[in-house]
């Protein structure tokens, strides 16, 4: 082999395991609605929830001709993208009202009116698209207000509301919607 081919070999291979190249394969590896999770700790229990993080991609996400009205149980939302968006509670709940005892649920919202309704359903490990009314523990309404801006990446987060309180909140174009959480 010649010395100058010998270079071009070193430096095609310093290139390809650079870390931009490496960055640039993980970028085409992920997802387009990468996992995601939130949590919080409320006296002492922990509540957690998992979910995919869609992004809108210049898409209309809400309303009659949304992206999500043509999922086939519209009005019925899976929150999320992929698998079934799953609450993990190591405390009995009280959400808006509706209680939760501890444990495992799939959680789902009926997203076509001004108000959306937060649905738990004790069905678990379904894909997202895999909902069933006769599943549900209950539903309740949610608070609706209005973003500063159109949210690209959809968000959901559990905060701290003091003491045993927790609120949810989710965050996805031109909505917010949140609802209340006691700690039992």
């Amino acid at each position: 082999m010649t010395k100058s081919r010998t270079i071009t070999i070193l430096a095609t291979l310093a290139v390809a395991l650079s870390p931009a190249w490496g960055q640039e394969q993980q970028k085409k590896k992920q997802p387009a609605s990468p996992p995601a999770t939130t949590s919080i700790s409320v006296d002492g229990k922990e509540i957690s929830i998992k979910y995919g993080a869609p992004s809108r991609r210049d898409r209309k996400m809400f309303g009659a001709d949304g992206r999500i009205s043509k999922d086939p149980n519209y009005p019925v939302w899976r929150i999320g993208a992929n698998s079934a968006t799953l609450l993990h509670t190591e405390a009995d709940l009280e959400i808006n009202g509706l209680k939760v005892p501890k444990g495992d649920y799939t959680l789902f919202a009926k997203v076509d009116g001004p108000v959306w309704d937060l649905i738990v359903s004790k069905e678990t490990g379904q894909w997202g698209l895999a909902y069933k009314e006769a599943n549900d523990l209950g539903r309740v309404k949610m608070t609706m207000s209005k973003p500063a801006a159109t949210i690209e990446t959809y968000k959901m987060t559990l905060s701290s509301g003091g003491g045993k309180r927790a609120k949810l909140q989710l965050e996805f174009e031109d909505v917010i919607a949140t609802v209340d959480i006691v700690v039992k």
